[in-house]
Parts: C-alpha cells; structure tokens; sequence
C-alpha cells in the first residue's frame, strides 16, 4: 500500500481539519453567548469586572469546552464531509480510481492523530493551567456554595504508621471537631493525641488544637499523659486535603495529579476516585478520535436517497451516546464496581467493536 501523500490525501486532511476548527468556532460562540445569559444575573449581582468575565472565565472556558466535546466536533466532522463526498458521487470515483479503502481512510486516521494530539496537549498542558483560573471564578461569582459543606468521619493515613481521624470539617470556619492522631509502630500504638477540635492556622500552616489531651504508651505499665486548653501542630495534613474534590482535581498537572493519587492511596483516602477519574479522562477523550473517525467513514461513505440530513443524525446520535456512555461509566467508580482505568477506557473498548464490525462492512 503507497502512504505517500498524495493530492487526494491533501484534500481529504484538508476538508476534515477545516470543517473540524470552523464547527468548533461555531458551537464555541453559540455556547458562549447562552452561558451569558444565563450567568448575566450574578455577574451584574456581584459587580464582577468585564476584564475579569472575559480573561478569567471565558477564555479559560474554551479550552475546558473544546476538550469535554471534542468527540462530538470530531465524529459530526467526519460525517458531514464524508457524506458530502458519497451525495457527490467523489467517494465512488476515488474507489473507481483503484485507491482502495483503506487506502482512502489513511488522511482520515493522520487527521484524527492530529486532533487527537491537539486534545491530549489541551489536557496535559492548557487546560489545567486555565482551569486553575477558571474554578476559582465560578467558585467565587457562580457557585458560592460549592465549598460551604461539611465532612463527616474522615480517616486518613497521612504518613507510614500515623493516622488521623476527624469526626467532622466545617468548612465554614476551617475547623476539625473531634480530632484523633494516632502514631503506630511495629503494630503498637506509641502515642494518642485527642483534642476538641483543630483550627487551621494559615500563618503556622499547621493546626491549632483546642482542649487536647496526649497519651504517650509505654511498653511497661506508666503511660505518659499531658494535657492543655491549647497546642499548635504542624502536621503533613493540609487544609487542601479537606478540599479535594471533582473541581479541584481538574486544575492539577499530570504530575501534581499521579502525586495526589499516590498519597490519598496511601492515606486510604475515598476521594482519591476524583483524581483517577480525572487522570483517565485526560487518556481517554483524545484517543476517541480515531475510533469515532473510523465509525463516521463507514457510515457514511455509501451514497444514500434523500441526502445527507440521516447521516448527520445518526452522527450526531452516536456521539451524543458515547458522551453519555462516557459520563455513565464514571458512575462505576463512584459505587465501586470497577476501578477507574476501567471504568473510563470502558466507552472506548464497547465503540471499538462497533467500530470494526462498521468498518469491516463499509467496502461491501
């Protein structure tokens, strides 16, 4: 098979990546203008600045959109133009012409490599950055309510033999009720500090205990006990661990995001499945591309009566079904029923099967 690129190859790559980014500016300023209208009140509420609307929100929105639709742009992309070429009789002159089909779907596949890196680098790189803006805003002037909640009865490990237990975090006040650190060494338990409750003291960068009382075990019968109405601490649990979050976990490098898998892991931490889930999806979208450009090819380079309007809501359907497919699997992470590199590579696995029967039928 010749992989030299040819003027058919041009055209092609050319038809998909204009189509592609030109859809993409459409849906980007239609979404735009309804998200106005529909935050105007609590922009206007809340006197927000129109430099910070637009450099703060809007363009850190696009990146954060772009990425979360891409399948979408990619699979209505490839049929709309695909079932231009079949309605115009192109697709049977370039079969006619002896290029073969699988020949013909090689400018697909090195367009869908080209968004599919676009989107990982938008996921690894921009979109993190942006986010970091982005959540702060919509926490501030959107969502004010976001971070007022409380969390009960939360256990972590934050060191190798040292654990933490806090009855309930007030996020109102920053403040842990019912504090418990507990040191363990060779399966013995060393010491046992209890206090009222523990405010996070942002000068210190550690807690300040109230009413706390420490008991030290000894291996013979004497225990060392001390108490007091107050205690700074400085501990490896931060104020942030108590705020980790699906929001959160969207700012994070790759980097920073494998660190804060690892150490919630090791702290036995339930929220950990924010991150994992986060980490996979930033995997998962890009490589969609070159499964929802097969399946839009197949589809849609047979000639069909009445057009093309079937072939772009069937298109439109199916990438619909795979977001939604998408969304639905992170639902088995959250019960537990599957891990998250699973769960979010689930989607991908189901629509490759489909994929290739598609494809394995187009030619005939």
């Amino acid at each position: 098979m010749d992989l030299k690129p040819k003027i058919l190859d041009r055209y092609i790559m050319k038809k998909f990546l204009t189509t592609f980014f030109i859809a993409l500016l459409i849906i980007i300023l239609i979404v735009i203008i309804f998200d106005i209208s529909e935050k105007i009140e609590k922009f206007v509420e809340h006197e927000v600045p129109l430099q910070s609307i637009i450099f703060d929100y809007y363009i850190n929105f696009i990146p954060y959109f772009i990425n979360l639709y891409s399948p979408l742009f990619v699979f209505i992309t490839a049929v709309f133009f695909t079932s231009r070429m079949a309605a115009n009789s192109e697709i049977i002159a370039i079969l006619s012409s002896g290029v073969s089909y699988r020949r013909m779907m090689v400018p697909y596949m090195v367009s869908a490599a080209l968004i599919a890196l676009f989107s990982l680098g938008l996921n690894l790189y921009v979109i993190p950055r942006a986010n970091a803006v982005r959540v702060p805003f919509e926490t501030k002037y959107v969502d004010q309510n976001y971070t007022k909640y409380s969390r009960n009865n939360v256990h972590y490990q934050i060191a190798p033999g040292q654990f933490v237990y806090v009855q309930a975090f007030s996020a109102y006040n920053n403040t842990a009720y019912k504090f418990t650190l507990e040191t363990i060494e060779e399966g013995r338990m060393v010491s046992k500090v209890t206090a009222e409750s523990a405010v996070w003291d942002s000068t210190l960068d550690g807690w300040h205990l109230r009413r706390y009382f420490i008991r030290d075990y000894s291996k013979g019968l004497q225990d060392k006990v001390r108490c007091g109405d107050q205690l700074d601490t400085v501990i490896a649990l931060k104020l942030s661990d108590f705020y980790r979050n699906q929001k959160t976990v969207e700012t994070l490098t790759h980097k920073d995001l494998q660190t804060l898998i690892d150490t919630q892991n090791m702290r036995g931490d339930a929220n950990v499945m924010y991150a994992q889930i986060e980490k996979n999806r930033r995997m998962t979208l890009p490589f969609s591309a070159f499964i929802l450009t097969i399946m839009a090819v197949a589809l849609t380079s047979q000639k069909r009566r009445g057009g093309i309007g079937f072939n772009l809501a069937l298109g439109i359907g199916l990438a619909f079904l795979y977001i939604l497919f998408l969304k639905f699997s992170e639902m088995f992470v959250f019960t537990g029923t599957l891990p998250a590199g699973l769960a979010l590579w689930l989607p991908n696995f189901v629509y490759i099967i489909i994929a290739a029967v598609l494809y394995k039928l187009a030619p005939k």
